[in-house]
């Protein structure tokens, strides 16, 4: 793993840092959480910013390394985070750039790269938990359309979503890793009922989606028939793989915050939460080190990461919940206080243990593909 940078990628840092210092004061203020048309707008504003500068394509066009600089840049400057884009850039968008056909590509990168156009991620269903597989979402070939007939839950963004990237089980015979097919779903389309869903701390980013006869071409289809399922992985290892390098960012500069609030407020002299805040240090460290690795075994592998996504996901699920449990230590009865710092993060951590694959499944693919541990009955 090589950990130096070039001088093209410190020049790339550096013009990218002026740039920002210079467009952010510029803003406007951030929407209210609950307007989600508003926040969609104000994602989109900043992505087509992004782009006008130069700095869009770095999500497919540019190598890992510079990738993780332009993330580890934006974090650090406070920079609007990918929002509502977040599927359309760091999930299908990847996905397509690596499996889509060439009119494929030139139909539905560019309005995600110039901020004209939102996707949603149709994977999970009700009945499927954790065994993504099992999903009993069906599509019917009739013609040159697929006509789909299910229901999806957990679909982030979905009521702001132009596109969605949807699994559907094409063939109910075959083995069920077999008989899965990848759909670019039009969300405007016949048939398709989006019911938001209010999370605990009391937003509504996901939504169940019902589909009824709802008719896809088959030129919206990416990879072969009943191939979805490798398709899927590759989503899969992006949204594990390189998908969390501003979220580390992120949490280390909270570390930092919390330091600084435990010593404003006195909770600084108890040494069982300094040390505690310590070993989170070297825990964030040690996953921005494995995020390095992970980075370097995707750019040798044509941008695609591997199975280190699954190492990574499973440590960093914890050591975020951790990180604002430790927030709550420093708040005090100030925690149970929703407007105030790292109130609301602490809600939203809970999920990260289920969300884009649970801590389960992150294990048994580590025990499998990594390990080379038999499969479990």
């Amino acid at each position: 793993m090589d950990l130096s940078r070039t001088p093209e990628e410190e020049e790339f840092r550096t013009r990218l840092r002026t740039w920002l210092a210079a467009v952010l004061p510029t803003l406007p203020a951030r929407p209210s959480p609950d307007d989600w048309p508003g926040r969609r707008a104000y994602d989109l504003r900043w992505q087509r910013m992004l782009y006008d500068a130069g700095y869009a394509d770095v999500h497919w066009d540019a190598s890992p390394t510079v990738r993780m600089i332009f993330l580890e840049e934006t974090e650090r400057a406070g920079a609007p985070y990918v929002g509502a884009n977040f599927v359309g850039l760091l999930h299908a968008g990847p996905t397509i750039a690596a499996e889509g056909t060439a009119d494929q590509r030139a139909r539905w990168l560019p309005p995600i790269l110039r901020g004209e156009q939102v996707w949603c991620q149709g994977f999970s269903e009700p009945d499927a938990g954790s065994d993504l597989a099992s999903l009993r979402t069906r599509a019917r070939r009739d013609g040159d359309h697929y006509v789909v007939t299910g229901s999806k839950i957990w679909t982030s963004h979905a009521e702001v979503a132009d596109w969605c990237e949807l699994l559907v089980r094409t063939d109910p015979a075959a083995p069920r890793h077999r008989g899965i097919t990848w759909l670019a779903l039009p969300m405007d389309a016949e048939g398709v009922t989006v019911r938001p869903l209010r999370t605990l701390a009391g937003s509504a980013e996901f939504a169940e989606v019902f589909l009824d006869e709802v008719r896809v071409p088959v030129a919206n289809r990416v990879g072969e028939e009943n191939d979805g399922w490798r398709v899927t992985m590759v989503t899969l290892s992006f949204e594990r793989g390189t998908a969390f390098v501003g979220e580390v960012v992120a949490c280390r500069r909270v570390l930092g915050e919390l330091a600084s609030a435990a010593r404003e407020n006195g909770r600084w002299d108890d040494p069982v939460l300094r040390r505690r805040l310590g070993r989170l240090d070297a825990e964030f460290r040690a996953l921005w080190r494995l995020t390095q690795w992970n980075v370097s075994e995707a750019e040798a592998n044509g941008g695609v990461p591997g199975v280190g996504g699954s190492v990574f996901k499973l440590r960093y699920s914890h050591a975020r919940q951790e990180l604002y449990d430790a927030a709550a230590e420093v708040l005090g009865p100030d925690c149970l206080d929703l407007d105030r710092p790292w109130v609301l993060d602490r809600l939203s951590s809970l999920s990260y243990t289920i969300a884009a694959g649970t801590s389960q499944i992150q294990r048994g693919i580590v025990a499998e593909r990594i390990l080379g541990l038999p499969r479990g009955r």
